[in-house]
């Protein structure tokens, strides 16, 4: 019965030392000033106008694409890649030590059982009784250490932030990955419409070769114009193949991002079309909501702010209590008797008196901890900036390069289909053809590119918004 109140007694202290004192510093996320808006928002007003579509969850960003080969890569991606699975498992260890550092709040209680049979020496001195005999026992112990400092309470105050985190990198790492697989599949699809382009300068350059052979043979033109016209359309056969081996690396790249074997790994061809959709960017301070990358730095300034208080707690008494209990009897048939209890219980402190200047020393580098995590934090904040930036300049130079772009093309165009006709009135060598349609092709080749590079630009800066996460997806542990 004395057993149970101690129990009932100590559980009762326990929810009072709950809402106790607490030392340490109480934790105040750091303040990282932002700029009211963007600077490329002014430039290009198709960035920041919201449209009604804006508010719906953007959790899976790369559908503004529409395109169904890269939503089932993307969740391929979430389910098969390796690193997000490593990054997942991280996150259940940071999830159970706070698990761990919970339990340290309550007592640990243990019970066991022991049955021995002992004898004698029949000459030993005051020996009395029988020579030998049985003992049974169960024993069980109580033992409790009140976090009467909060240095607990801190500890897992340090591990929930760094479960959070955890979670954070998670959420990075997933958002990362993903982003690189759209890249990586735009780029394809890039390839794919310059291998298009080629494809049908090819069946030009093959009816240009055709033509200078008829003209050969009737006299109209040079075994040298034959030869530049052939030399042209296998020139332009040879980077059609070259194109190839970029595709492969690309697939493979793929391939690995998905969690599949590059062997055998294919991803239909399909030329990239279109403009870059509108990405709306919001203002800079929502980056620090909206960034995995930034919540898991500030998540680091509240664990190591948390040390604090554990290294503080090491300067206070140790205060502990215990209590040990048991059943015992010689004989088995009056073990659960109550004449065969015995119980002692009781509390117990200390304080280090001279430790020259750990605790001190600690506490220090609990300290300058946090103040690193701090100063990280601020400059993954500022990177953000940048990263969004980069990619909005981006948007906006790569379009004006694209409409410039666009008029070299109609121009080359113009004089490509001139100088032909002057050839074929016999007004031009074919030299002036060759050269004009080289000059076609490369500023074809260009636009093409461009058109690969804005799309890739908006999936960047798709990423260096966030992608669709935001704070409120932590878990609160």
């Amino acid at each position: 019965m004395r057993l149970r109140q101690g129990i009932a007694g100590a559980a009762l202290f326990s929810g009072l030392l709950a809402s106790g004192c607490k030392v340490g510093p109480n934790y105040r996320a750091p303040s990282m000033p932002a700029p009211p808006v963007f600077s490329d928002n002014g430039r290009n007003g198709s960035w920041t106008p919201a449209q009604p579509a804006d508010a719906k969850d953007r959790g899976a960003w790369w559908q503004v694409y529409n395109d169904a080969e890269l939503d089932d890569l993307e969740q391929r991606c979430a389910k098969a890649n390796q690193d997000i699975a490593a990054a997942l498992h991280a996150y259940e260890q940071a999830h159970a030590l706070v698990r761990e550092d919970r339990a340290s709040l309550f007592p640990t209680v243990s019970v066991g059982a022991d049955a021995s049979r002992s004898r004698v020496s029949a000459n030993a001195p005051l020996r009395s009784g029988a020579a030998s005999y049985w003992d049974f026992l169960i024993p069980v112990d109580i033992s409790w250490e009140p976090d009467l400092w909060g240095g607990i309470r801190r500890q897992i105050e340090s591990t929930t932030a760094a479960a959070q985190a955890s979670a954070a990198d998670l959420a990075n790492t997933r958002l990362s990955l993903q982003g690189i697989l759209a890249v990586t599949y735009l780029q394809l699809r890039g390839l794919d419409l310059q291998a298009q382009l080629l494809r049908s300068t090819m069946d030009a350059y093959t009816q240009a070769a055709q033509l200078t052979q008829t003209r050969f043979v009737g006299g109209l033109a040079t075994q040298s114009d034959v030869a530049q016209a052939q030399a042209q359309l296998e020139a332009t056969r040879a980077q059609l193949v070259d194109l190839g081996v970029q595709r492969q690396q690309y697939e493979h790249a793929i391939a690995v991002l998905v969690g599949a074997a590059a062997t055998g790994f294919t991803v239909p061809e399909k030329p990239l079309t279109g403009d870059p959709p509108s990405i709306p960017t919001g203002v800079p301070s929502e980056l620090l909501e909206r960034r995995p990358d930034i919540a898991s730095m500030e998540r680091h300034i509240a664990a190591a702010n948390a040390q604090i208080g554990v290294a503080q707690a090491a300067l206070y008494p140790q205060v502990s209590l215990g209590a040990t209990g048991a059943l015992e009897s010689a004989q088995i048939s009056r073990l659960f008797h109550s004449e065969s209890t015995e119980w002692s219980a009781g509390p117990s402190a200390s304080q280090i008196l001279f430790d020259a200047g750990r605790r001190r020393a600690r506490i220090d580098i609990a300290l300058a901890q946090r103040e690193q995590a701090a100063a990280l934090y601020r400059q993954q904040v500022l990177s953000a900036f940048r990263d969004v930036e980069d990619q909005l300049s981006a948007l906006r130079v790569l379009q004006e390069e694209a409409a410039v772009q666009g008029r070299a093309v109609d121009a080359a165009r113009q004089s490509a289909d001139l100088s032909l006709v002057r050839y074929k009135g016999g007004l031009a060598t074919y030299l002036e053809v060759l050269t004009n349609q080289t000059i076609l092709l490369n500023d074809q080749r260009i636009a093409a590119a461009l058109v690969a590079r804005r799309i890739v630009a908006s999936a960047q800066l798709q990423v260096a918004l966030g992608g669709g996460w935001d704070t409120s997806q932590l878990p609160r542990n």
